[in-house]
């Protein structure tokens, strides 16, 4: 089915089943996401501007998102838009290395990965921690 759009402002575009079910699996991957990190549906709702209904109805694949909120959306999750779409992780996958260089990911890396999956709180504490280490290395 092709899309099409109506003279009126208020009037919906035509989205093809294919279409559809992109962005039930693009909400199924942002709900994903945010739960590991440990950001609630009204966190996100926040730094889009929107209600949590609106992420909800995101999230369900009933509303579409606009492609405009698509940056913030992946800033909030720290993923890349790639990740967003659910083509990074399948190449990741494929080439079995990060950021399509050769061998394995380096530790500090790896270490980064995993805070990043933490929630919230447990990534504040990391940091805190991290100051604290890295400001008693630089006065020695």
């Amino acid at each position: 089915m092709a899309s099409f759009l109506l003279d009126s402002p208020s009037a919906a575009m035509a989205i093809s089943s294919d279409e559809r079910l992109f962005f039930v699996a693009m909400g199924e991957r942002i709900a994903q996401m945010r739960k590991a990190r440990g950001l609630t549906q009204t966190d996100l709702a926040q730094a889009l501007g929107v209600t949590q209904q609106t992420v909800q109805a995101y999230e369900a694949g009933s509303r579409r998102i606009p492609v405009s909120a698509l940056p913030t959306v992946a800033r909030t999750l720290s993923v890349s838009l790639m990740e967003l779409f659910g083509e990074e992780q399948q190449g990741k996958a494929a080439r079995g290395t990060a950021g399509g260089k050769r061998g394995p990911m380096p530790q500090w890396q790896q270490h980064i990965e995993a805070i990043a999956k933490l929630p919230r709180s447990r990534q504040q504490f990391v940091a805190e921690m991290l100051k604290n280490v890295l400001g008693q290395g630089a006065a020695q």
